[in-house]
């Protein structure tokens, strides 16, 4: 055993280095071939230029100033008549950008502009206007797109969580999930059922294969009906680089799992990521990839000796189920470390629970999926069984979020992997010895019995004294100012009803006696009808320079548009408006997102032993024009979520001990500024950010005001 294990490292270690020269060859090509001709050259010179391209993936919508900005994934095929093929990435705000699909040739123009991310791109195309198509989608992308409305159209009478999750099980459509609970999947380590993987496509197989035997088909006749069905699979999940690679993967380890035989999955593996790298260099770049194959050999290599070994201790099905999601997440710890910064401790727990629902409810979805097209009505009756398994698994990812120290936190990058890693192998040493097991034992009894004690002293969720509480809601903002038991008056409503509805659920707010929308981005308005959900609203507060983009989320409720120098009282709290002038002339939905910015509604908020200033989204121009009215508060709110466009002389108005930036996580605006991050050190400013801690409260206690963060 020690020979053969020895022997298959070795190999690994092997085809590892092979793997790196070839990657290393591939990048070097596509690096070249994306860092010149017409395309980068436009980019340099950031001019605009009319092009065609072939859309290569799914448009994603995303909130942005006041209407979606739409990512779409494209080659560029031709520009200024100048045949290319180089990939490409579109931001359009035209909303029929969201009818492309895969494969369909659209001719644009816009504005070229230098990538900045990792991704070996020629250019980012800034785009004017609609797309013009020049062709339909290919045969294969037209069925694929015909399946999947049709699941959609059979998922459509389960609950709202249930018929986003779903699909995103079976065929990777994630369209319709709430980044919420995105997140609640990401925490409790069960991501990977959301995407199109190999874990989909073995349980597809699997099934498959266990219906030819009993149909009494042969070994011979069974293995091309399997390859149909893989066929099947990669059209309707659409046959992009992360599909085939799920297959390829998957493959991999339904040979291991059924030959029994890691040692054949071993090479096997190795071959199949040096092709892959061969055919798309861009892969040695993609965490998804390292992922995959990481995920993959944890199967190979770590889970049979640890079923083994399990297996003497309790029943064989679950010992391979524990060694199974174990295996995977070890291998994968060191890059979700990289990435995220902190190490998953309930995710193998998770996994093990959620496990007996995920074959159900992705044959029974696989099965609606092939029935929705010939039979809508029969596949509603076959996902109702599947909407049970995945409200298990949705109610295990929302348990094991929101578990106490689901996460911790662990240096992210490099250093963070092999701080990581090293770790582990103390682990191993100290597991090996009688005596450091004993100790290593007696540390983690202390470690827990302390975090206990913590949270047993810890301040629950709201904390008593709340004064105002910065909601979690992504990419904009929303706040809460308390005024008085379950009233709270609501400044902005962020891009998204869900979370700004469970922001207000979690600190018990059923009275919004005021609304106030600082200016008409979809990232402040959007989410209204979240905070009129099960509460009373009785008026709401504009910037009289409004263009009118809120009055569709504001139907039925009072409007009055903020005047300068205006008060507003409820309970204890006052509100002061500083801005904006209401000489200004109004808005044009026209205006660009500068001109509605400097148009937010600034606030001045005073309670007893509290004051803030909450200053919207403001630029360098409307902040050069407060400077002399900026009172001293001791709460900032730092304007348009820590952009640049910051004057250092208004940060400084205001003598503020404590900012709170609201923004989301891996935004793709660069927010906050590090050059803004930098100005409030210097200024000796405590910053507070809702990507990095969640939900901020602002709390009053004997010794002044402290923040309290809900993760």
């Amino acid at each position: 055993m020690v020979r053969r294990s020895g022997g298959a490292w070795r190999l690994l270690a092997g085809a590892a280095l092979a793997c790196a020269a070839a990657s290393a060859c591939g990048v070097a090509l596509r690096t070249t071939a994306v860092g010149t001709g017409p395309v980068r050259d436009l980019a340099r010179a950031e001019r605009s230029a009319t092009a065609e391209a072939v859309v290569t993936g799914d448009p994603q919508a995303k909130p942005g100033n006041g209407r979606p900005m739409i990512i779409i994934r494209a080659r560029a095929e031709a520009v200024e008549r100048s045949k290319v093929r180089v990939p490409v990435l579109l931001i359009a705000a035209d909303p029929r950008w969201l009818r492309s699909i895969p494969s369909m040739r659209v001719r644009l123009r816009g504005r070229f502009v230098p990538p900045r991310g990792p991704d070996l791109l020629a250019a980012v195309v800034i785009v004017r206007g609609p797309p013009t198509f020049l062709g339909p989608p290919s045969k294969i992308q037209r069925a694929a797109e015909h399946v999947r409305a049709k699941l959609r159209a059979a998922v459509a009478r389960l609950p709202p969580d249930k018929r986003a999750v779903l699909p995103g099980m079976v065929v990777g459509d994630t369209s319709r999930l709430d980044p919420e609970l995105a997140e609640e999947f990401r925490t409790a380590g069960l991501t990977h059922l959301l995407v199109v993987s190999g874990a989909n496509l073995a349980i597809v197989i699997g099934a498959v294969l266990g219906l030819c035997r009993l149909a009494g088909l042969g070994r011979r006749r069974a293995p091309p009906v399997a390859v149909l069905a893989v066929c099947a699979f990669v059209v309707v999940a659409r046959p992009e680089p992360s599909v085939l690679r799920a297959t390829v993967m998957g493959l991999i380890s339904l040979l291991a799992l059924f030959t029994g035989r890691q040692r054949q999955g071993l090479p096997a593996l190795a071959a199949a990521v040096l092709l892959l790298v061969l055919i798309d260099p861009e892969l040695a770049r993609s965490y998804g990839f390292a992922l995959s194959a990481l995920a993959t050999a944890g199967l190979l290599v770590l889970a049979p000796p640890w079923r083994e070994r399990l297996a003497r201790r309790m029943p064989g099905p679950l010992a391979a189920a524990l060694a199974v999601a174990a295996a995977a997440q070890v291998a994968v710890a060191p890059v979700l470390v990289m990435l995220s910064g902190e190490v998953g401790v309930v995710s193998v727990f998770a996994n093990l629970l959620a496990a007996p629902a995920v074959a159900p409810a992705t044959i029974l979805g696989a099965l609606a999926t092939v029935t929705a097209p010939l039979s809508l009505p029969l596949a509603r009756v076959i996902v109702w069984p599947a909407g049970l398994a995945v409200g298990w698994i949705i109610w295990v990812a929302h348990t094991a979020a929101s578990l106490p120290y689901a996460t911790i936190p662990w240096v992210s990058g490099a250093l963070g992997a092999t701080t990581l890693l090293l770790g582990a192998g103390a682990a191993v040493l100290a597991l090996r010895s009688h005596r450091l097991r004993l100790l290593a034992a007696a540390a983690m009894i202390g470690v827990l019995v302390g975090v206990v004690a913590l949270r047993v002293i810890a301040p629950s969720w709201p904390p008593p004294g709340w004064q105002m509480v910065a909601c979690d809601v992504g990419q904009g903002d929303a706040l809460a100012l308390s005024a008085g038991p379950g009233q709270a008056v609501v400044v902005d409503a962020g891009p998204d009803p869900t979370p700004v509805d469970r922001c207000l659920h979690r600190l018990g707010v059923t009275d919004v006696p005021l609304l106030v929308l600082t200016h008409p981005h979809a990232d402040h308005i959007n989410g209204i009808s979240g905070v009129r959900h099960g509460r009373t609203v009785r008026e709401v507060l504009i910037t009289p320079r409004t263009s009118g983009r809120e009055a569709r989320h504001t139907s039925g409720l009072r409007i009055d548009p903020a005047a300068t120098g205006q008060q507003w009282r409820v309970g204890d709290l006052t509100l002061s408006v500083l801005a904006p002038l209401t000489t200004a002339p109004a808005l044009s939905p026209e205006d660009d997102g500068t001109t509605i910015n400097n148009a937010s509604v600034v606030l001045v908020a005073r309670k007893p032993g509290f004051s803030a200033l909450l200053s919207g989204d403001v630029e360098l121009e409307a902040q050069r024009v407060l400077e002399g009215s900026v009172p001293r508060v001791q709460v900032l709110k730092v304007p348009h979520h820590g952009s640049r466009s910051q004057d250092p002389a208004f940060l400084a108005a205001a003598h503020a001990s404590i900012a709170l930036i609201s923004v989301g996580a891996h935004n793709d605006y660069g927010h906050p500024s590090a050059t803004t991050l930098a100005l409030l050190h210097r200024l000796h400013i405590q910053t507070h950010r809702t990507d990095k801690e969640g939900d901020i409260a602002i709390a009053r206690t004997q010794s002044g005001l402290t923040t309290i963060p809900r993760h």
